[in-house]
């Protein structure tokens, strides 16, 4: 095979695995919309549609040449190289990109598909008591600057990428970031309407789920995408291995959050199975490429006992998350980063901590800013009235399911 069919092979390829993590975006609004409220439906489509264009939009603005700067300004930490999309002239932009692997502009399409994803980890936890204006001004900060700068610390050579950091295909990278995001924004935001009361948790069921069982399945067939193309090229090997460990993992999260229901909660919770196999994939999204099959057996079972443990902790201490995407995204997000540290002897557990350490102070302090100066400048959360009649009506003046709604906007 000569280079040019290669070159073709794995951009084809890389460009079939960006429409796989695309799809994702459908996976995580169909299990948002289904593990919420009926009267909430078109508030949380219209959200996970705007991240869409709020991620494609912005990466392409300056995303990118944040994530990717070829040189840093301030040691390994910031770096810029420029506004928009520009290009290398000629076969410097094609064949002779990433080392005849892909085209640039398949890197970044590529690339720009996870930088919704962020915010979409966000939209999840803030569900069903935030003002919507509120929610995409903090997404459009929070994609634009903060997620490309803390992935120019691995991905785009920075300084723990120097230290030999490892994080595969993003569960620090993208899931943690979006989780410590999450985690803030839902502290700030507040529990909903009679979450917690005297009596203890009181659980806000969602209204759908088979939508939200779909979205899962969605999600895992995104999954492909999302870690498979992370080999950057169709190296059969090393993609094959990749499709194994992610699958591996995820069934095992689904056995391990079914102990951890079973025997903690003593019943069988259809949303604990599917979180459970979300824990797997991003468990072993670290190092899916560096994880050997059987330990992904590992990773995957510890990762559906945490997100149980996890929403049950979450609760306990009243930050109110409705489709659990702190302990999916973040909890298991941090343990799949170490987990790199324990099952590959290639990479050092402490340089694990302090990549996990890093990303958590950045993300913390930064979603922090953000949010709270929102929050004083024109409010984050909708009225009371707002919440019990629903953000479909309050923020859209629509219904989701017309006709078959207590409140109706006459």
């Amino acid at each position: 095979m000569n280079s040019l069919e290669l070159f073709t092979i794995n951009n084809l390829w890389m460009l079939v695995a960006t429409i796989l993590v695309f799809i994702m975006h459908l996976g995580f609004s169909a299990l948002e919309t289904g593990l919420t409220r009926t009267k909430n439906t078109v508030n949380i489509l219209f959200k996970n549609v705007s991240i869409i264009s709020i991620g494609l939009l912005t990466y392409a603005l300056c995303g990118f040449n944040l994530m990717y700067p070829g040189d840093f300004s301030f040691g390994q930490f910031f770096g810029f190289g420029g506004w928009g999309l520009n290009v290398p002239a000629g076969d410097a932009g094609l064949i002779e990109y990433a080392s005849g692997k892909y085209t640039y502009y398949t890197d970044f399409i590529f690339q720009a598909m996870f930088a919704a994803t962020a915010a979409t980890i966000v939209s999840g936890a803030v569900a069903e008591r935030i003002k919507l204006n509120s929610f995409l001004l903090f997404s459009l900060l929070y994609v634009a600057f903060i997620y490309p700068i803390a992935g120019s610390w691995k991905w785009g050579g920075g300084f723990l990428h120097q230290m030999g950091f490892y994080d595969f295909a993003g569960s620090t990278v993208v899931h943690s970031v979006g989780g410590w995001a999450a985690l803030v924004c839902a502290y700030l935001l507040g529990p909903r309407i009679g979450k917690y009361t005297k009596g203890g948790v009181k659980p806000i069921m969602g209204h759908n789920m088979p939508l939200a069982a779909i979205g899962v399945f969605l999600l895992w067939f995104g999954w492909y995408g999302f870690n498979g193309g992370s080999v950057l090229s169709a190296d059969p090997g090393s993609v094959s291995y990749v499709f194994v460990t992610t699958s591996l993992s995820a069934a095992a999260g689904i056995i391990g959050s079914l102990l951890a229901s079973v025997f903690y909660l003593k019943t069988n919770d259809l949303s604990m199975i599917l979180n459970g196999s979300l824990a797997g994939l991003v468990g072993i999204t670290a190092g899916a490429d560096v994880i050997s099959p059987m330990n992904a057996i590992y990773v995957g079972l510890i990762s559906g006992m945490l997100v149980v443990f996890s929403i049950v902790f979450f609760d306990k201490i009243k930050i109110d998350d409705p489709v659990g995407a702190i302990s999916v995204h973040l909890v298991c997000g941090i343990w799949g980063t170490l987990a790199v540290g324990i099952f590959s002897t290639n990479h050092s557990f402490a340089t694990q901590f302090i990549g996990v350490l890093s990303y958590g102070i950045f993300s913390t302090l930064s979603a922090f800013l953000i949010f709270y100066s929102i929050k004083v400048l024109m409010g984050v959360r909708v009225s009371e009235e707002e919440e019990i009649i629903g953000l479909d009506i309050a923020e859209h003046e629509m219904e989701s399911y017309s006709g078959f709604q207590i409140f109706t906007v006459e």
